[in-house]
């Protein structure tokens, strides 16, 4: 299951899994939406979008995704996008490459996360600012 982070980033795509697979929580005023396309190239290179919406933190806040596809249980990161937290929406796109098999056209479902990897002592913990998941049109480009 291969995990590519945009940012060559491992800490922050183990964040975003880590995220994605809490329960929802989020900070007052924090927010993150998803695009209801998602798009596959030939490579298998897919392509997630949305929006987002953080105030001040004390350390960096990544927007991280997930993708699956039914009927299988397995989720697929894309990508950790950097964001600015300065209480103004922000358009997110991450993307990540699949095994060109494991996904197809068609309805996928879709997780991001406003995670925050805040110190406490020596070591960056996540705090979830916020999540979502919907349902998405993955589309063939």
């Amino acid at each position: 299951m291969p995990l590519r982070p945009a940012l060559g980033s491992f800490g922050a795509a183990a964040a975003a899994v880590l995220a994605l697979s809490t329960p929802a929580t989020a900070a007052p005023g924090d927010h993150v939406t998803i695009s209801r396309t998602a798009h596959l190239s030939a490579d298998g290179t897919i392509i997630v979008s949305g929006t987002y919406r953080c105030f001040d933190t004390r350390g960096p806040v990544f927007v991280g995704a997930a993708i699956s596809q039914a009927p299988s249980t397995t989720r697929y990161g894309i990508g950790g996008t950097r964001a600015v937290c300065d209480g103004a929406y922000h358009r997110w796109y991450n993307s990540g490459t699949v095994t060109a098999d494991r996904l197809t056209p068609g309805p996928a479902r879709v997780e991001v996360a406003l995670v925050e990897l805040r110190p406490h002592g020596n070591l960056p913990l996540p705090d979830i600012h916020a999540t979502r998941h919907r349902t998405v049109a993955l589309v063939k480009d």
